[in-house]
């Protein structure tokens, strides 16, 4: 009996499968190839040390499509790229001018059942035939071989008993390991073929991953906040995943061609950089589901989660069935994550294509909502006119999906930032980290709310886990030093804002709160420094500017502070300023009535920022005033 052979090849340090079509490198990793870019690998390849025409090629390669010769000539250089020639260099493949291309490495066939690092049965399997091989070979039909069989095949029970003991062994130490895995970020895939890249697409892949993955209790899944800036094509898994401080990096690549995918994933560990499972997908668009449903549950393999019951239906949870709407939704959340009123208008767009598409997508709801309800709070748009959307939005999300956490956090920041609706809002976040206990936009949100109550030291203690969920986040960091100023917790403040500098210096919401401290310390001309480098990073936020202005009037600056007093009425004349931000600089400038006047135009308009009302230092010299009790009572504090 022969070992069978494969008809694998190998080369420097590469292997070619040509049963899986995939080309390996070293241990076994995947280099991301086209289909197309591939099979000229092969082909030449298998004619190495031959000069190949150019006709030859594009008639072997594209031989049911009319090609122009840049076609193939884009392609040597593609796959000189993945094989890491440089320019000059000729290691694999020559260029006859005006001919053709030679592949001059010294090519090896490989008969030994090369396989992907995952695969570990047919090492095994392997053996077997090895052994198989050995004892047919010793096979003599003389009896005088009799006792000499008898020993044989005695040997070969004894080396596959070896063999299992040993795969068994170390099959459950690796099962022991992955087990011991906690925390996991998936980064955005990226693309095959640079030229060809669908952005929204390789984000979106990542994000549904990150969803299906963070519904559940033993690991702790980084946001796509967290990943987002990971998604540059050199980017390096392994350094990624120390950055991110997880023990393990979900790493892929993905390319569409009309109506196919493909898909390479792999999983990688963070302290070695070695590859803990892998795999190729090769599919039709419409079947991009159930590449997510294996790659999910192969994960969740790997990792050998224990998943209750509702947390196996969330890996393999579809939120559509419709393609279609599914590209919608991909590319609303890749525009709308952008901040920018322009970007979040065009989100708001293909989310209701989405919908129109399939009026059951929640997720596409809960798209739209968050959408609608970062308005108001990025982009200076009057609360009425998008609070109100956010919410019915959230609300038909839910109908159809009661246990949607997206949809819950939502419903939660409007109740509070529109509707002052403290307790069902409480119940909204409760409810959310209930059913996702490692959602860090769940925490951040709650840890607010309970701020704004004057629940300091729980507010700090969630913002942290939201912080310890999500690291990297620069508005989770800014908000814990929120927290912490709220809670008259100064200098850890002053640290934590000091930390999300080191991440990005110009991010002005951190400048902003640095601010808020060194106003409460009395140190104004540093306060003054930090809201100018807020207003300037931020391209003049209302919110940036009233700070300014504040800090200038308690420094003894009071002509400096009218001048930021009368940018911000200008602006209000000619479009939606928050009306809280004047009424706190007039304020600072001793304007009571001024200052309540725009109080109450704040109140008519739900203006967001009112939530503050409680907690805020800027106000504390009116809270005697019968009027400002009053307008307390009327927003459900007292």
């Amino acid at each position: 009996m022969s070992e069978p052979q494969t008809n694998n090849y190998e080369f420097g340090e590469f292997r070619v499968d040509t049963v899986k079509h995939l080309l390996l490198k070293g241990g076994g990793e995947i280099v991301p190839l086209t289909p197309k870019v591939f099979e000229l690998l092969l082909y030449l390849v298998r004619n190495n040390g031959r000069m190949i025409e150019k006709d030859e090629l594009m008639r072997e390669i594209w031989m049911d499509t009319i090609v122009e010769e840049s076609n193939l000539s884009q392609n040597i250089s593609i796959l000189r790229r993945v094989l890491g020639e440089k320019r000059g260099e000729h290691q694999f493949i020559v260029t006859v001018p005006g001919r053709g291309y030679k592949f001059v490495a010294e090519v090896a066939q490989d008969s030994s059942r090369f396989k992907v690092q995952s695969s570990k049965s047919l090492e095994i399997q392997d053996s077997r035939f090895k052994i198989q091989d050995s004892f047919a070979k010793n096979q003599k039909p003389k009896a005088k071989n009799q006792n000499r069989n008898i020993y044989v095949f005695a040997a070969v029970i004894l080396l596959i008993a070896v063999g299992a003991a040993f795969y068994l062994w170390r099959n459950s130490n690796e099962s022991a390991s992955f087990s011991s895995i906690k925390t996991i970020a998936v980064l955005p895939f990226k693309p095959l073929v640079a030229e060809n890249r669908d952005e929204a697409l390789e984000m979106g892949m990542a994000d549904t991953l990150i969803a299906r993955l963070g519904g559940n209790r033993e690991i702790v899944v980084r946001p796509l906040s967290s990943v987002r800036k990971f998604g540059n094509l050199e980017q390096d898994a392994q350094g990624a995943g120390r950055e991110l401080g997880v023990e393990s990096v979900l790493d892929g690549n993905i390319q569409r061609w009309g109506d196919k995918i493909r898909v390479n994933v792999r999983l990688v560990s963070s302290a070695d950089g070695a590859t803990l499972w892998s795999d190729t997908f090769d599919e039709k668009f419409t079947d991009i589901f159930a590449v997510q449903d294996t790659i999910s549950q192969k994960v969740a393999n790997a990792l050998a989660l224990r998943l209750s019951s509702e947390e196996k239906k969330r890996l393999s949870g579809r939120n559509t069935e419709n393609v279609g709407a599914y590209r919608f939704y991909l590319q609303g959340r890749y525009h709308a994550l952008k901040l920018t009123p322009p970007e979040i208008r065009k989100g708001i767009a293909f989310y209701q294509e989405a919908i129109d598409a399939d009026p059951l997508y929640a997720l596409a709801y809960a798209g739209m909502a968050e959408a609608y309800r970062t308005l108001p709070i990025t982009s200076d748009v009057p609360p009425n006119d998008a609070f109100p959307q956010a919410k019915a939005a959230a609300q038909r999300a839910l109908e159809i999906d009661a246990d949607l956490v997206e949809a819950h956090i939502v419903s939660a920041w409007v109740g509070y930032w529109y509707d002052w609706d403290w307790q069902n809002s409480e119940a909204e976040l409760k409810k959310a980290i209930e059913i996702s206990p490692n959602n860090s936009d769940a925490h951040r949100a709650y840890s607010i709310l309970l701020t704004v109550l004057g629940r300091h030291d729980e507010a700090v203690a969630e913002m942290k886990t939201a912080r310890e969920l999500d690291p990297l986040s620069l508005i989770v960091n800014s908000l814990e030093g929120q927290a912490l100023f709220y809670a008259g917790r100064d200098t850890e403040a002053i640290d934590r804002l000091n930390k999300t500098f080191e991440i990005e210096p110009n991010f002005w919401i951190a400048r902003l709160q640095l601010a808020r401290v060194l106003i409460q310390q009395k140190r104004f001309n540093e306060a003054i420094a930090e809201s100018k480098k807020a207003a300037d990073f931020s391209g003049s936020n209302s919110e940036a500017v009233s700070l300014l202005g504040y800090a200038l009037a308690k420094a003894g600056r009071r002509e400096e502070a009218l001048t930021s007093l009368a940018e911000l009425e200008s602006r209000s004349n000619q479009r939606y300023v928050p009306a809280y931000n004047i009424a706190a600089l007039c304020n600072g400038l001793g304007e009571r009535d001024e200052a309540f006047k725009w109080l109450e135009k704040a109140f008519k308009e739900r203006d967001a920022r009112m939530m503050l009302l409680k907690v805020e230092p800027r106000w504390n010299d009116l809270r005697s005033e019968p009027r400002f009790i009053d307008l307390m009572r009327r927003m459900n504090f007292e």
